[in-house]
């Protein structure tokens, strides 16, 4: 099972494994990773999950998609690398993937 790795603003790191074919979000949902909401369920409708990526995982992942743009326009503190973790699918090749949590909360 993919580890996935989530480190929070204080820089705390949560090291988890996550199945191949949940989001990021589920994961962190899972395992209680504080700063991850998810309020939406996942639906791409509230940017409550937001994330950075490491900029090495970047490549890696899905393209951003229109719905998942024009959400993170709506994310406090958009970056570059800011991604939505219910848009991003759990794979075997994400093994290792590092993100910081965003300030997500309402």
């Amino acid at each position: 099972m993919p580890k996935i790795i989530y480190v929070q603003r204080s820089g705390e790191r949560q090291s988890v494994d996550v199945p191949v074919g949940h989001s990021l979000m589920e994961g962190a949902i899972d395992h209680n990773v504080s700063g991850i909401v998810g309020e939406c369920g996942g639906a791409c409708a509230c940017a409550t999950c937001h994330a950075y990526i490491g900029s090495e995982w970047l490549g890696k992942l899905p393209p951003l998609d229109d719905m998942e743009d024009a959400m993170l326009d709506a994310a406090a503190d958009r970056r570059e690398n800011s991604r939505l973790t219910c848009q991003i699918q759990v794979t075997e090749e994400l093994d290792g993937l590092l993100l910081e949590v965003a300030d997500n909360h309402l």
